[in-house]
């Protein structure tokens, strides 16, 4: 059994004037850290998740409550007078700390980008990480689904990625979104690879602040995010034959 299955919490909050932001762990688990900041400082309220047994055997606890590995956040924006997108009235932030594997990873586009256009989101911005070249040398691509898409990464000074390959969820997202005509940004930010990147996940911030003025970057709290991420991730891979209790708490 592979079946992918849908957790609702809260179906009767207006979603039809959001923005939804996309982060799973990716080259410098930047788009992680900042999906789980954003979800974190802006007091989102968890109203979906997808769960399944092709899925690595973890659940995050919060507020005393296990909660599925793949998590959506909802809250209304906070000071919109400031400007960005003015279509949008509430923010989504989906994220997880793992990677969807091959075959299971098409099945979770899909219900990702059908659940959103059932809801009515507007745009849906996916974060995802790309090798630095360079120290220091931070850039900020985009790729978009739909024209639309692509005007609006223009209206916020997102270069766009012209030629080349864009892999794995980022890459499905994309592609479902062209298919059912949602529009998603694919923002693919410089981070280094080897160890989790909070600068980079600041840079991706940085641009995200122009569409969203409400969030405030502090990069304090963003490297104490990704030493968090980074240690869930490391413990959510610890062999299930392992015997210990402790050794099976992930995250306190």
């Amino acid at each position: 059994m592979s079946e992918l299955e849908l957790h609702v919490y809260d179906d009767k909050t207006d979603l039809s004037k959001s923005v939804a932001i996309i982060g799973f762990p990716s080259l410098g688990l930047v788009s992680s850290i900042a999906a789980s900041y954003m979800s974190k400082e802006l007091n989102l309220n968890l109203i979906a998740g997808i769960s399944s047994d092709e899925f690595p055997p973890y659940t995050i606890i919060q507020n005393s409550k296990p909660m599925p590995q793949i998590r959506m956040y909802a809250g209304c924006r906070k000071d919109k007078a400031e400007g960005g997108m003015e279509e949008c009235d509430d923010i989504v932030v989906i994220t997880s700390e793992f990677v969807p594997k091959d075959g299971i990873n098409y099945k979770v586009s899909d219900l990702l980008t059908t659940w959103i256009k059932d809801r009515g989101i507007k745009t849906v911005l996916v974060l995802d990480g790309i090798p630095l070249f360079g120290e220091d040398n931070y850039i900020l691509l985009g790729a978009g689904s739909t024209d639309s898409a692509r005007v609006q990464m223009g209206e916020y000074g997102i270069e766009s990625f012209e030629e080349g390959m864009v892999r794995g969820m980022t890459a499905l997202l994309l592609m479902d979104g062209a298919e059912k005509e949602v529009n998603v940004i694919a923002m693919l930010g410089s981070a280094k690879a080897d160890v989790p990147d909070p600068k980079g996940a600041a840079k991706i911030m940085e641009f995200l602040a122009k569409m969203l003025p409400e969030l405030k970057i502090d990069t304090g709290p963003l490297f104490k995010e990704a030493d968090d991420l980074e240690k869930r991730i490391a413990r959510q891979q610890i062999p299930e034959t392992t015997s210990s209790v402790g050794d099976r708490v992930l995250y306190r």
